[in-house]
This record gives structure tokens, sequence and C-alpha cells, in this order.
């Protein structure tokens, strides 16, 4: 959605790394583009951007006469923002890592059974992951208990730490 309301469409969303991938042909948004049309195309790119997500055009000739180069940037664009960042600048372990990464994918809460079952792990050793998490407040307890937690959500600065 953007600032003035209007809803944004994209071709392709991967949510977990925020790509937005758009197909896009030469009449559409080039040939026979009005004023109005090019100022709405360059609003949408700078909503997403504002978003933090990533714009990435291929042309439909791209597409259909060059796949395998479309391929390509896909799989170094992938590789690129999927990357794990080396750890003198990332203080994540390995645990804390793949736990937010399967956590962006579940799309939903996450409960110590999801922990022990993505990092086969005991159950203490779970609670230690959620709670450095909590601590560096990259998730955050859901509810309000105070001793005991069930539930934890994903904090709003996880995508930034992971990619």
């Amino acid at each position: 959605m953007s600032l003035t309301g209007i809803k944004i469409y994209v071709d392709v969303f991967y949510e977990p790394l925020g790509l937005a991938l758009e197909s896009e042909g030469f009449a559409v948004h080039a040939g026979n583009v009005t004023r109005d049309r090019f100022d709405f195309e360059r609003m949408r790119m700078r909503t997403m951007a504002m978003y933090g997500y990533k714009y990435i055009p291929f042309t439909w000739d791209e597409l259909s006469k060059k796949p395998e180069a479309c391929r390509r940037t896909m799989y170094a664009l992938l590789g690129r923002f999927s990357a794990t960042p080396d750890t003198e600048n990332n203080p994540l372990s390995v645990y804390e890592r793949e736990l937010l990464r399967y956590a962006l994918r579940l799309h939903r809460s996450i409960r110590l059974s999801d922990v022990c079952s993505c990092l086969q792990l005991g159950s203490e050793a779970s609670r230690r992951v959620l709670r450095n998490l909590v601590e560096k407040k990259l998730i955050q307890r859901l509810g309000t208990g105070k001793q005991r937690h069930h539930e934890y959500i994903l904090g709003e600065n996880v995508r930034d730490t992971l990619f």
C-alpha cells in the first residue's frame, strides 16, 4: 500500500528476502507510457524501497529469449541476500540465525516445540537460544506472563540483522 492509499502489486514477492520481482513488457512499461503512468511507476518503486523491498525487474524478452541469464541473476541475488554475514559483524550464533530464518518461513508465532524441532535440540538448550534472541531484541514474548512464555514473534529488525 502506498502512502496515498493506492494498492501496489508485483508479479512475485519473495517475503523472506523482501524481493519484489516484476516481468515487464515493452509496450506496457516503456512503449506506450503516459506521463501519469510513468509517475505512478516511479512512485511504486519508491514505495517498495521505503518498505525495504528490493525491486528486481525483468523484461518479457529477457525471460523468453535469455532464461538462463535470468536464472543466473536470481541465483546470484538469492545467494547475496541470503548469505550469512561474517561473525565479527554479526554476533548471532548458528542456532540463532537458523531459528530466525525458520521463523521467517513459518509466518506465525514460534513455540518451544518449533525451536526444538528446527534446531534438533532439547528443551533447555532451545530455551537458551530463545532467551538470547529476546535479550538481543530479535524476538519478543507474546502475551503478558512474567514467568512462563509459550510463544514468540519476530522483532522488527530481524531482516536487517539477517540480510
